[in-house]
Parts: structure tokens; C-alpha cells; sequence
């Protein structure tokens, strides 16, 4: 699972930049006042200076481009409710790769779908995945890069909000956890 964490992180990270390069996105880097537990200090790859960042700023604003997206590519015509779509356990692509090795590149002959995964019960009352098509963009071949590029986003701030959620519900859980006076209280 950490493996898939560094996967979806370094990806995130390699779009971000490319965002950035491309002027599309302002620099998650804010200039108010920010508090210590807010802020997290990334390495830079090329070099091996730091940047703060402030994480609260980062998700936000990483929902509200969600959000744009999720109306520009008109997911909301599979998916009424903006809040619900964080409610699948999983997100894909097909037809796009987004393996550190295939990264963005389109399959040929193949067609451009946006993928939720759901959990339900079957008649036995055992959980079977369910695929679901959010968003159906054609043959690979007639994809514009403009919109390759927006549905890739979409989908990695979709993993990115997912992933801010599961670190709320493991800090929760620890919270909850009885605390000894051997165990540091300052790892969050």
C-alpha cells in the first residue's frame, strides 16, 4: 500500500509540475500567515532546497479544482452530487496510462472512459467490485490533449482527496487509541 501511496504521490507531484511549467496552476505556496503544524516542507527533486507548503491551502485548493473539473468534463450527468463521488473506493482510467512507464499516453483503438469502483453486495451478500463509467470521451484517437490532460487531472486530485480522507480516518483512529505516558504525544 505505501508503494501505491509513493506511486500516486510522484505522480501527483510530476503533474503538478507540469501544471506549473505550462502557467495552468498558481503555486500551492501561500503567503499568509501559516502555523507550525500546518506546515510541511517538500523537497524539491531538482535541487535540494525545501518549499513550504500549507497543507489545509493544498486540499483546498485541490477540491475547488475537483470540482471545476468535475463540471467541465460533465461527470455530474453520471453523478448528480458533487460530495457522492468521494463516496466510490476507487478511480482509473481507461484507455490512458498512469503507470510511472505509460504516463498519459493514450491506447490506440482503445476508448477514453473515467472509471469509479464500488463495492457492492452480490446475492450471497459477498462484496464484488462494481465498475462505473463517469465519463465516456471517445476513441483514443480523437482525443484532444487539452482534455486528455484535464481528464488525467481529474482523476489524480480525485486520489489526492481520497488519500487527504483515509489520512483523516487513521488520525482519527489514533486519536482514539489510549496514550501512555511512554508515548510521544507530538507525532501529529
Amino acid at each position: 500500500m505505501s508503494s501505491s501511496l509513493e506511486k500516486l504521490k510522484a505522480l501527483t507531484s510530476r503533474l503538478e509540475d507540469k501544471l506549473e511549467e505550462k502557467g495552468k496552476v498558481k503555486s500551492p505556496v501561500s503567503d499568509t500567515a501559516k502555523t507550525e503544524k500546518e506546515i510541511v516542507k517538500k523537497p524539491v527533486l531538482k535541487t535540494n532546497a525545501t518549499v513550504e507548503i500549507n497543507c489545509d491551502t493544498v486540499r483546498e485548493d485541490n477540491i475547488s479544482r475537483v470540482e471545476a473539473l468535475y463540471k467541465k468534463l460533465k461527470i455530474f450527468e453520471k453523478s448528480p452530487d458533487f460530495d457522492q463521488i468521494f463516496m466510490y473506493k476507487a478511480m482509473n482510467l481507461s484507455g490512458i496510462g498512469l503507470k510511472e512507464d505509460d504516463f498519459g499516453e493514450v491506447r490506440e483503438g482503445k476508448y477514453i472512459q473515467i472509471i469509479a469502483i464500488t463495492y457492492e453486495p452480490d446475492k450471497n451478500g459477498k462484496k464484488k467490485a462494481k465498475n462505473i463509467s463517469l465519463g465516456y470521451f471517445g476513441k483514443a484517437e480523437t482525443l484532444d490533449e487539452v482534455l486528455k490532460n484535464e481528464i488525467i487531472e481529474f482523476v489524480l486530485r480525485w486520489r489526492y482527496e481520497k488519500a487527504f480522507q483515509n489520512v483523516e480516518h487513521y488520525k482519527d483512529l489514533i486519536a482514539r487509541v489510549e496514550v501512555t505516558a511512554e508515548t510521544p504525544d507530538t507525532l501529529f
